[in-house]
């Protein structure tokens, strides 16, 4: 078993060596669940959100010294958060912020929902996810093993990847249509997103937003 990101995954290998990929993306539901990760505002704990632990950037980092321009940009850009800009001048007006249920606090009272379709999604869940994703570097290592790919599975070969948000889907679905299209390199196997039945999502509701998609090297 080897420890590194998805962006490594051609490091040490040959040239059409390896017979498939399976890449879930994203934070684990362990992860999640520690609150000593600090990646969810359902318990209170430090900001960090590294999936490596060994990793040098924080998500307190991030929150308490990016400028508000900066901050802004990396919520809507990571997040798809509209209200960006208001939350990112309430962060800064709040520092130092050390905690998830203190950084919560501060998002929830800068973008309250204002309809019905808002109040079904805590208001700081997409800031969180923005936060994550920069902190881990996580839409460039997927795209690092999506162009890796090619060069390293055997023809036959697989590549699977779920994913649970629109930027990780949108981004491997342009990569294996490409790879089709122009590049001629991949069949892609799923025209559209393979997602969790009604009886997967009762049993386990994280399910409900992954999306798998799936392409094999010609």
């Amino acid at each position: 078993m080897l420890h590194r990101s998805f962006a490594e995954i051609a490091k040490g290998q040959q040239a059409a060596s390896i017979d498939g990929i399976l890449a879930d993306i994203g934070v684990s539901s362990l992860q999640l669940d520690d609150a000593a990760r600090g990646f969810s505002f359902q318990a209170d704990g430090p900001l960090d959100m590294r999936m490596d632990p060994r990793g040098e950037r924080t998500a307190e980092q991030v929150v308490n010294h990016l400028d508000e321009r900066q901050l802004a940009d990396v919520i809507y850009e990571f997040g798809e958060e509209r209200r960006s800009r208001r939350i990112a001048r309430a962060i800064c007006r709040s520092r130092p912020i050390r905690s998830t249920a203190h950084l919560a606090d501060v998002i929830s009272a800068a973008a309250r929902p204002m309809n019905q379709a808002e109040r079904r999604i805590h208001p700081a869940t997409r800031t969180f996810q923005a936060l994550r994703i920069f902190v881990n570097r996580e839409l460039e290592d997927l795209q690092a093993l999506l162009e890796a790919a090619p060069r390293i599975l055997k023809p036959g070969g697989r590549v699977v990847v779920i994913s649970f948000h629109s930027l990780e889907d949108r981004i491997v679905k342009d990569a294996f249509r490409e790879g089709a299209i122009k590049d001629k390199h991949f069949r892609v196997l799923t025209k559209k997103p393979v997602t969790a039945t009604e009886l997967e999502s009762d049993r386990n509701p994280r399910a409900r937003s992954a999306k798998l998609r799936a392409a094999e090297k010609v």
